[in-house]
């Protein structure tokens, strides 16, 4: 092969994987002098300032404030806007009082309802929330009041649902669906959610049923950049999930589409995800998406949007949005199958084929695979080991974690093209064998297991067409196998990326394995290369300067902050108190109270106060006594009716604080009441550490607490009762955190943290 065909080739795959990423979502551009009646970012981006001002989680200050600027937008735009008002605990044992906002527009006919959906509420207790979720409502204020100013008229009703309380436990939905009346009217549920700061919106289909109906609306409605694919949607339907969609599936067997953003994840529910770090392209995404549904939503029957057949779908480069039933995914793979034998039959009789140097091509296949992959299992854990400060990074996302995806991804291609050097004596065609049975059973167990991803099966055809050519041709056309790469490189690229982003750098083995089986799809391209070794050095050299840029960013600055947290903890039964942190290498501000004395927290000390990762403190040190008021706690009922032992009792704040966290002794609990609101039965069967509830506050409120538990067992109650206002407390004189930290979130902190026991 020519030596500048090996160059163009090369750069062509280059272009193909940029227009994998660059087509997936739109280019902002300053548009605040844009017609009225379109979608403006720069307006999108006025709400999301204003609302992402201060942290607003539930029982927060700034909460009531983002609840009235949100009221007092949608009065506005001329809609009669209400607020339902209630408790609510779900499944997650999390209780809040939530604060729906809600609105309505009317349709010119009656049937089922079309519901926009965001949460106004941010994570407790330092998240800003400009995306996660002010970027949500954002695109919903702006989007409507594009819709009125175009003067449609609807078909269908609108209802405007800003949730509360979703970061809590999904409560505001919870509270909606179960309570309100205008739960029952509504037949499909548009959801806007951010998981990070950036990166194109991925679409889920939120469903009890099939998607068939929901995806052929879907591309009918027609967004300009659609990111979505049934391999998501198959997962999704198998994993646990936490939307607000979940509830309206789960409770009221309602259909929904969700559209979030998951890049930039170190950004997720600190204090960094503010105004200034939301991607504007991400925020641009979620309007080129709603827009276009809205209108299409708005007038289409949503009565009977229930399927009982599956599609499999996915989005490509130029051809948008690709679908077809699920029905044809085992023909496909039997077609694809045969092709193979067939061609396999058709090189043997024409001795193309060489059953030993066909086992030979086996061994580069499985060298490159387990290099790759133990590189890629244990890379994460030698890079806590290198830089131990990560552990403070929870969701396991580091903020150069970018140039570790690159790194690892260019070490895989390195050694593919290593390995693959070393066996360049086996003819192309010997060597694609190999990689054809390998993808072959992965199609086959996708179709089995995961039918969504099935469409896995369509590289696999092209893989079949260069292996056609190989076989009749001694010096193929390398443009030609160039084209046939394609969709590998389309349909794969972004899963190379997205698995360590979405599920942190423990995944980076997704990473480079999937991009050791994209390599060999490219293969026939590749292995007419004459400097696969000195491609492979170049990789390694790549791989090197990458990491040393990540080496240059793993430190922490004013930016890209370190994580730190600090509580007071004191034990009013044992009179003891504690300097208490999460952090696994202290910060010089955390060291302030936590430094020499430090040491590990008995494990019997303390239950572990609920969070998304389930944290438990790292460190403890001795404090100094605090006189702080402790819960004031009335029982007004101890008694034995027939085999239940029954209680009542009252705990109230004499301080103000923002948590109450209940845990109990081990034992069986036959009924539960917070507030008198009941706890569910599956809740109580599957509740773990002791927890028995976690009170989110609301102005001071009270904690009325109904239990019955058999009359035989004996109950002891463990009050952890925390306010978040440790550098703000008159008791207390903490320093400001310096620039280059955080407060950690996922976790209580910056917390004075009274513990009481009550035993009965």
């Amino acid at each position: 092969m020519k030596a500048y065909a090996q160059i163009i080739s090369f750069l062509l795959i280059l272009l193909a994987i940029y227009l994998s990423f660059d087509t997936a979502m739109p280019t902002y551009k300053k548009d605040v002098d844009q017609s009225l009646t379109t979608f403006s970012t720069d307006r999108a981006l006025q709400h999301v300032e204003t609302i992402s001002e201060q942290p607003h989680g539930v029982g927060f200050k700034a909460h009531e404030t983002v609840k009235k600027y949100i009221i007092e937008q949608l009065t506005q735009l001329g809609l009669e806007t209400s607020v339902q008002k209630g408790y609510s605990a779900g499944d997650w044992g999390n209780f809040s009082k939530a604060e729906n906002i809600i609105a309505r527009i009317k349709g010119s006919q009656p049937g089922k309802a079309l519901l926009l959906l965001s949460h106004y509420d941010s994570s407790p207790h330092s998240s800003l929330g400009a995306s996660d979720a002010a970027s949500g409502v954002a695109t919903i204020l702006e989007s409507v009041r594009a819709y009125i100013a175009n003067g449609t008229v609807p078909k269908n009703d609108i209802i405007i649902l800003i949730s509360d309380a979703e970061e809590l436990g999904l409560n505001g939905a919870e509270l909606f669906v179960n309570h309100h009346p205008w739960a029952k009217e509504v037949g499909l549920v548009l959801n806007f959610e951010a998981r990070g700061s950036g990166g194109p919106a991925l679409m889920l289909v939120e469903t009890n049923r099939s998607n068939g109906i929901l995806i052929k609306e879907f591309i009918e409605a027609d967004p300009k950049f659609p990111v979505a694919n049934s391999f998501y949607y198959s997962i999704y339907k198998i994993l646990p999930n936490d939307m607000d969609t979940t509830i309206f599936r789960e409770d009221g067997d309602i259909e929904g589409f969700n559209f979030a953003f998951i890049d930039d994840h170190y950004d997720y529910h600190t204090v960094k995800d503010n105004y200034e770090r939301l991607d504007r392209n991400s925020l641009a995404h979620q309007g080129s998406y709603l827009m276009p549904l809205l209108e299409h939503f708005s007038q289409a029957d949503l009565n009977d949007l229930k399927s009982l057949n599956d599609f499999v779908y996915f989005n490509v480069p130029f051809f948008k949005f690709i679908s077809y039933p699920f029905e044809w995914t085992w023909p496909m793979f039997f077609l694809a199958l045969a092709m193979m034998l067939a061609l396999l039959v058709y090189g043997f009789k024409i001795k193309r084929l060489d059953l030993k140097e066909i086992g030979k091509g086996f061994l580069p296949l499985i060298l490159a695979l387990t290099i790759n992959g133990l590189v890629g299992w244990y890379s994460w854990s030698v890079l806590k080991w290198i830089y131990p400060h990560y552990k403070d990074i929870l969701h396991g996302f580091t903020y150069n974690g970018h140039y570790y995806i690159l790194a690892f991804v260019l070490f895989s291609i390195g050694t593919c093209f290593w390995v693959y050097h070393k066996f360049r004596k086996i003819s192309v065609s010997n060597l694609l064998v190999a990689p054809l049975i390998i993808w072959l059973g992965i199609c086959w167990g996708l179709t089995t297991y995961l039918p969504g991803a099935s469409y896995f099966v369509l590289p696999l055809y092209a893989l079949l067409g260069t292996f056609l050519i190989s076989l009749n041709q001694e010096k193929p056309n390398v443009y030609i196998l160039m084209i046939l790469t394609l969709p590998a490189l389309w349909l794969y690229t972004p899963f190379i990326q997205m698995f360590p982003i979405g599920l942190g750098l423990k995944m980076m083995v997704a990473s480079t394995v999937l991009t050791t089986l994209t390599f060999l799809l490219l293969l026939p391209v590749f292995a007419s290369y004459k400097n696969k070794e000195r491609i492979a050095y170049l990789a390694f050299l790549l791989f090197i300067g990458f990491m040393v840029s990540a080496h240059l960013y793993s430190g922490f600055t004013s930016e890209n902050a370190k994580p730190t947290s600090l509580l007071y903890v004191l034990n009013t039964d044992q009179k003891r108190a504690q300097w208490a942190t999460y952090e696994n290498e202290l910060s010089t501000w955390t060291s302030q109270y936590l430094g020499e004395n430090k040491k590990r927290p008995d494990s019997l000390s303390f239950f572990k106060i609920s969070s998304k990762y389930s944290t438990g403190f790292t460190f403890v040190a001795d404090a100094p006594i605090k006189e702080l008021l402790p819960p004031k706690i009335e029982i007004t009922l101890d008694t034995v009716i027939g085999n239940k032992h029954m209680f009542e009792l009252c705990i109230s704040p004499q301080r103000d604080v923002n948590r109450l966290d209940v845990f109990t002794n081990e034992l069986n609990i036959l009924e539960a009441k917070i507030n008198n609101v009941a706890l569910s039965d599956h809740y109580l069967s599957h509740r773990k550490g002791g927890k028995l509830i976690t009170h989110f506050i609301s102005d001071n409120d009270f904690t009325e607490i109904q239990l019955s538990i058999p009359k035989d067992e004996s109950l002891k109650l463990t009050l952890y009762e925390a306010s978040n206002d440790l550098l703000d407390n008159p008791s207390f004189s903490i320093p400001a955190r310096p620039e280059a930290t955080i407060p950690m979130p996922f976790v209580l902190n910056d917390a004075v943290l009274l513990i009481k026991t009550i035993k009965f």
